[in-house]
């Protein structure tokens, strides 16, 4: 017995050159548009949990120097509470068009004494290895609730809590953490153990 057999030829069609670069157009501009976005949501969350400052005057040497870029958490105190020793940036007054940046040295309800350059909190003496140099200016305050007491590490060429007062929280924009230029100095800026002061 004879069989036959039909067989249907199925044909791939290939695409044109001309098709295939458009495909290929397509999905390069999609690729970049989503980049794009991409970068520009990490850019906006970046923006809302940090922030960038240059440092432009030496009242924070040998901690800090003019030029020195560094990084601002602003989520810091929205999180946690400020600590002694602390390194944060505020806008001097209230006011948004000049930002300061000093060093925490008394917390709401501590009593901050200078004298004879040595600076005590609640009557114990801190330890700074930090500062430029003592002070050479004397006083004593009390630092009232929702407020703090800021020094610069270069305690006698810095505007601070011991010429104007007290710096508000709510004028509080961070905490520094980072210094990240020039290249040479990169590095974690630790908060040191001043004092166990509880007030």
């Amino acid at each position: 017995m004879l069989v036959e057999h039909n067989e249907t030829e199925t044909k791939v069609l290939e695409p044109t050159p001309q098709v295939a670069t458009d495909k290929k157009a397509r999905g390069f501009w999609r690729d970049l548009i989503e980049t794009i976005l991409m970068a520009v949501v990490l850019f906006l969350l970046l923006n809302a949990a940090t922030s960038r400052v240059r440092v432009y005057n030496i009242s924070m040497q040998p901690t800090l120097h003019e030029g020195n870029l560094l990084v601002v958490n602003k989520l810091a105190y929205k999180l946690g509470e400020p600590k002694r020793g602390d390194i944060i940036v505020f806008h001097y007054q209230g006011t948004i068009t000049e930002d300061y940046i000093k060093r925490v040295i008394g917390l709401p309800g501590d009593t901050v004494q200078i004298g004879n350059g040595i600076v005590r909190v609640n009557d114990q003496v801190i330890t700074e290895p930090y500062i430029a140099e003592l002070p050479g200016y004397t006083g004593q305050w009390k630092v009232p609730e929702g407020e703090l007491f800021v020094l610069g590490d270069n305690r006698n060429h810095s505007s601070d809590s011991h010429d104007w007062g007290f710096v508000e929280r709510q004028w509080v924009v961070g905490k520094a953490i980072v210094v990240y230029w020039p290249l040479d100095r990169i590095r974690v800026l630790v908060s040191p153990d001043l004092v166990h002061a509880a007030p």
